[in-house]
C-alpha cells in the first residue's frame, strides 16, 4: 500500500478552519511535533489519523489523495499550452506544482485565463478579430458558474439542509410533489399556477401568477415550481451565496442566484436523506430511482452528483450533458475528473455511444492518461415541445465515478474492476491529451515534434518523432 503524503492539503484545511497546530493535534490525539512533520511531508498520513481527519472535517478520504490534482494539472496544461509546447514548462513541473502548492496553481490558472480574456478583448477592439490562428475562447459567465459549483464539490450544505427542512414541513412525498408545492406557493405567497404559454415557465410578480407550459412533463413542472419557491422563500440566501464569488448585479451573479435556486429545487423535490437512502438501497440504479420518485433521468442523475453531505456522503459523481456535436451544456463534478475547456471531448467516451441506442444505459470503464479509472454510465434523452414537425433536443447524460466507488453501483455487476487493461483509454480532449498513439486524435499533441515522412503513413494521425538519445 502506497504512503499518503498530503502536507499541503492538511495545512490548508487546518488554516481554513482557523485552527492552530496544537488545537488540531489535540483533535487528532497526536503530538504537535508529529502534526508538524506531516504538514511538511516528513511523515505520511497514517490510517488512524486519516480516519480522524475525515470525521473531524467531514471530508472524503480522497481529499488527501494525489489523484485529486489531476484536474488542476490538466487545467494548467490547457492554460499554459504555449509554454508546454515550447518546453519552458514540463508536465512534471505542473504535477509538482499542483501537488505541493495547489493554491499557487489556482492563482496562476486564474491569471493565465484573465490574460487570455484581455488579449481577446483587445484584439476585438482593435481589428475585430484575433491575428493568431489559434483563437482563445473567453471565459463565459456560464463557465464561471461551473467553477463556482466545482469549488464547492457540487454541494451547498446550508441550501441543501434548508430545502430538506422545508420539504418535511410542507409534506413533500413521491407522487404528491406538485400538490404540496402548489399549496405552499398559494398559502405563503398567494401565487397561482396557470398552465399556459410557450415558454417553459414565466413568473408575473405583479399578478403573482406562475405560468407553466402544459407541454412540460410533471417532473419538470415540479422543478420549476420548486425553483420559484426558492426565489421567493430564500432570496437573501441566494444573493449571499452568489455574492461570495461574484459582484452583485453582474450577469454572473444573476446566473449564480439561478444556479443556487436550482440546487435548492433539486434538494426540495428530492430531499437528501430520503433520496440518499433510496440510492444506497437500489445501488444507484437510475431507472429504479426515476420510477420511485417520478422524475426524469437527467434530474435524478444531477441530484446523484450532489450527494456530498458531510458524514452522509453518497458516491461522488461527475455529471455531464452533451449534444451530438460534442458541446457540453452542463457539467458538474464532485470528483477530480477533468472536463476540457478547449479541443473538445474524447470521442472514445461512451457518452457519444449513447446516441446510437437512445433509451438504453451504456456502461464503460474508462482510463485517463494518468492511470485513474472511472465507471461511466451514459444514456441519450430526447425532449420535444410536442408539436408535429417542431425540432426537439437530444442529449447524452453521463454519470461517472472513480473506480474505487464502482462496486457500490449496480452497473459494476459482471465487470472486472481490478483489470486495468480492460478499461477504454480516453483523454480530456485532444488538445491536452497525452496519449500519443491514439488513432482518434484530432489535433497534434502539445510539446511534441511530429514525424512527417512523404514516403510512409501511420495509423496514428499525428505521429511523434523520436528524439535522438542524449538530447
Amino acid at each position: 500500500m502506497s504512503k499518503t503524503y498530503a502536507g499541503t492539503r492538511l495545512r490548508r484545511l487546518r488554516e481554513e478552519r482557523r485552527l492552530s497546530q496544537a488545537e488540531l493535534a489535540r483533535m487528532l490525539a497526536i503530538s504537535p511535533s508529529y502534526l508538524n512533520q506531516m504538514e511538511h511531508d516528513s511523515r505520511p498520513l497514517t490510517v488512524p489519523v486519516l480516519l480522524r481527519l475525515t470525521e473531524a472535517f467531514g471530508v472524503d478520504a480522497g481529499f488527501f489523495s494525489e489523484r485529486d490534482t489531476s484536474r488542476l494539472v490538466a487545467d494548467l496544461r490547457e492554460a499554459l499550452a504555449d509554454d508546454v509546447a515550447t518546453s519552458r514548462v514540463s508536465a512534471s513541473d505542473l504535477a509538482e506544482l499542483a501537488a505541493k502548492l495547489p493554491g499557487v496553481g489556482e492563482v496562476l490558472l486564474r491569471l493565465s485565463r484573465r490574460t487570455q480574456e484581455l488579449g481577446e478583448q483587445l484584439a476585438q477592439a482593435t481589428d475585430g478579430h484575433r491575428a493568431t490562428a489559434d483563437p482563445v475562447v473567453a471565459r463565459t459567465p456560464h463557465e464561471e458558474i461551473r467553477e463556482f459549483f466545482y469549488r464547492r464539490q457540487n454541494y451547498l450544505h446550508e441550501v441543501d439542509t434548508a430545502a430538506e427542512e422545508l420539504a418535511e414541513a410542507i409534506g413533500i412525498r413521491p407522487g404528491e410533489v406538485r400538490r404540496a408545492l402548489a399549496a405552499c406557493l398559494a398559502d405563503r405567497y398567494g401565487v397561482r399556477i396557470v398552465a399556459d404559454g410557450d415558454r417553459p415557465h414565466h413568473y408575473d410578480p405583479a399578478g403573482r401568477v406562475l405560468h407553466l407550459s402544459p407541454r412540460l412533463r410533471p417532473g419538470r413542472q415540479a422543478f420549476r415550481m420548486a425553483t420559484q419557491l426558492a426565489m421567493l422563500e430564500y432570496s437573501e440566501v441566494l444573493s449571499r451565496h452568489a455574492g461570495e464569488d461574484f459582484e452583485e448585479g453582474s450577469p454572473t451573479w444573476k446566473l449564480a442566484r439561478i444556479g443556487v435556486a436550482n440546487h435548492f429545487a433539486a434538494a426540495l423535490i428530492l430531499p437528501y436523506r430520503a433520496f440518499h437512502a433510496a440510492a444506497e438501497e437500489v445501488r444507484y440504479d437510475i431507472e429504479r430511482l426515476t420510477d420511485r420518485f417520478g422524475l426524469g433521468h437527467e434530474t435524478v442523475c444531477h441530484r446523484l452528483s450532489t450527494l456530498q453531505r458531510p458524514r452522509l456522503r453518497g458516491v461522488p459523481f461527475s455529471f455531464v450533458r452533451v449534444d451530438r456535436a460534442g458541446n457540453m451544456s452542463k457539467r458538474q463534478s464532485a470528483t477530480a475528473f477533468h472536463f476540457s475547456r478547449a479541443g473538445g471531448t474524447c470521442p472514445l467516451w461512451n457518452v457519444y455511444e449513447a446516441f446510437a441506442a437512445p433509451g438504453r444505459i451504456h456502461v464503460q470503464i474508462a482510463a485517463m492518461p494518468d492511470g485513474q479509472r472511472y465507471l461511466w454510465t451514459a444514456r441519450a434523452v430526447t425532449r420535444s415541445r410536442g408539436g408535429w414537425g417542431e425540432p426537439g433536443k437530444t442529449f447524452a447524460i453521463g454519470l461517472g465515478c472513480e473506480i474505487r466507488h464502482a462496486s457500490r453501483l449496480v452497473y459494476s455487476d459482471g465487470l472486472d474492476l481490478a483489470n486495468a487493461s480492460a478499461a477504454t483509454p480516453i483523454g480530456m480532449g485532444c488538445r491536452a491529451c497525452e496519449r500519443l498513439d491514439c488513432p482518434q486524435r484530432a489535433m497534434p499533441p502539445l510539446g511534441q515534434h511530429l514525424s512527417i515522412d512523404e514516403n510512409s503513413s501511420t495509423y496514428v494521425p499525428y505521429p511523434v518523432a523520436e528524439r535522438a538519445s542524449g538530447r
